[in-house]
């Protein structure tokens, strides 16, 4: 890996890191996160105890199709400066595997999935 820029940060605020979730402070090779989630909304506080197999929802299994890049392209960079500076940074929260990077990546490959789920009471039919 070919450092490009120095980053420099003065402070460094975070309120919370949760969930599988990174602070990477300096250079890195490659940085995967991945997530899955189940959101349910419910209008009535039910629970069984065989919920929550990501198995039963095809969203988490499909693959996800990465189209190759056709078109030709030049690219060139010249960092006139070498030095990224900032004073401060205040991140209230990073979550659901998320990354905070100060530094310099290769490869970074980012993947979230959820399921949005509403479970509504069944509703009575008005007569007009």
């Amino acid at each position: 890996m070919v450092l490009q820029r120095t980053s420099c940060v003065d402070h460094l605020k975070i309120d919370a890191v949760t969930f599988s979730s990174i602070c990477q402070i300096g250079d890195s090779v490659q940085i995967c996160g991945f997530s899955r989630a189940l959101a349910v909304q419910r209008e009535a506080d039910v629970f069984f105890g065989n919920e929550g197999h990501f198995a039963n929802y095809p969203i988490f299994s499909e693959e996800i199709p990465l189209l190759p890049i056709t078109e030709r392209f030049a690219s060139f960079t010249h960092n006139l400066n070498p030095l990224i500076k900032v004073k401060n940074v205040d991140i209230i929260g990073v979550s659901a595997s998320s990354v905070v990077h100060i530094g310099n990546s290769c490869q970074i490959c980012m993947e979230a999935r959820v399921k949005h789920i509403r479970q509504l009471l069944p509703r009575e039919e008005q007569n007009d």
